[in-house]
């Protein structure tokens, strides 16, 4: 029998002399349940977030994007190019050029993201589902037209029901600027604005789509393109995806890299990992400060059993078996609000996931809170809360034997 296990669940359970430490030991374990749960639900919250930000990105971002690791145009040619329309693995190629041009509509200007497609592109996107005015429509007759963002067309006054046209300005590639005349300097195109998507804030804000050959006629090229776009086959599992890019990454070599949806915005994906990093971070220091009733309680413990420690210590027993006794008892108070807290956050976690009871304010998104819970979330919890119990019952054990001696 583990005697030292014995006697901290009997003094945990059993009714004591002094009705303060049942007190100060149940708020103890309250106040690890409440920020165990806490802690659960925030993580879950989170990844409900991440989630829809995921799904909002992942509307209109391609599975690969295939760029040059340096420079910024390549020309699509050779074996390893031909070899993708020939992988059965692939739905679709999109070729692209982009780059940052200077937008005149009426008389609003601006900066813009021109992203310059070509006709897959123009039959396959997903924009076409994100129209809010007029149409996705790149080419009306012979004439080459363009969709914007609603947050730049919002700013530029756009609307695809007038006849202006949005004029857009780059610099040429093989003139110098002159400062007494940079507009001789500039190549331009006007084109008419088809229709207004609205994605996200971020794509609204900065961009505009239309034809590749308009693309290549503002900026100089003739075959370049600045990226491939690929859609997988629906049928390909996660593995096979995961695989495909491996076979990409070595196909291609070192002279282009082949980009994820999550490193297409790294950045992005990067902020709310900190983000769930540091509010885990703030959420666990708050749990170290309510431990420290777990201490209290323990040191009026060992005062109140002290008469009980002498009658150990005569029967034999050891220093290190009286220690584990006080020890076990502070982590299994420790342990038994991880317990309830684990449950109740996993259980409210769920019943938000499946009921949707909370509801958000306004219209961000959804209606109601976005709950994800994953299990590495809760086996992270209830380590660090477990490690952070045992230290803090290491300490008025530790403390009360140093007096001893």
């Amino acid at each position: 029998m583990n005697v030292p296990l014995f006697i901290a669940r009997r003094y945990l359970f059993a009714r004591k002399s002094h009705n303060v430490i049942n007190i100060i030991s149940a708020i103890s374990a309250a106040g690890m349940a409440i920020g165990t749960a806490a802690l659960i639900l925030i993580l879950s919250i989170y990844n409900g977030f991440e989630g829809l930000v995921k799904d909002n990105l992942g509307g209109v971002d391609p599975d690969y994007v295939v760029a040059p690791s340096k420079g910024k145009v390549f020309i699509p040619e050779g074996p390893v190019f031909d070899s993708l329309y020939a992988d059965g693995r692939i739905a679709g190629i999109s070729s692209i050029l982009e780059d940052n041009v200077f937008v005149s509509y009426a008389s609003h200007q601006g900066i813009a993201r021109a992203k310059g497609v070509d006709a897959v592109f123009e039959e396959e996107s997903p924009f076409r589902e994100k129209i809010v005015d007029g149409e996705f429509l790149l080419h009306k007759g012979f004439m080459p037209t363009a969709v914007v963002g609603a947050g730049l067309a919002s700013k530029m006054e756009v609307n695809p029901a007038f006849v202006s046209r949005l004029e857009i300005y780059f610099p040429d590639r093989e003139k110098n600027i002159s400062l007494s005349n940079p507009s001789a300097s500039l190549e331009s195109i006007a084109l008419r604005p088809a229709g207004i998507f609205s994605v996200n804030t971020q794509i609204d804000d900065e961009l505009m789509i239309l034809p590749i050959e308009s693309m290549r006629e503002l900026l100089g090229y003739e075959k370049e393109i600045s990226s491939l776009e690929i859609r997988l086959s629906d049928s390909l599992t996660a593995k096979e995806s995961k695989k495909l890019r491996k076979d990409l990454e070595k196909a291609f070599g070192p002279g282009f890299k082949v980009l994820d949806s999550v490193r297409q915005h790294e950045s992005l994906y990067r902020m709310m990992k900190y983000e769930k990093a540091a509010i885990f971070l703030i959420l666990i220091f708050i749990i170290i400060i309510i431990s420290f009733n777990v201490f209290g309680s323990l040191s009026m413990l060992i005062i109140e059993k002290k008469e009980d420690i002498g009658t150990l210590r005569s029967l034999g027993a050891k220093d290190s078996t009286v220690k584990g006794i006080f020890i076990l008892e502070g982590w299994m108070i420790t342990l038994l609000g991880l317990a309830v807290g684990l449950a109740v956050g996993a259980g409210l976690a769920l019943l938000q996931q499946k009921f949707s009871l909370i509801k958000m304010p306004g219209d961000y998104f959804g209606t109601a809170y976005p709950v994800v819970l994953k299990w590495t979330d809760i086996a992270l919890t209830a380590i660090v809360v477990a490690i952070i119990g045992y230290v803090i019952a290491l300490l008025p054990a530790i403390r009360r034997s140093q007096e001893d001696d």
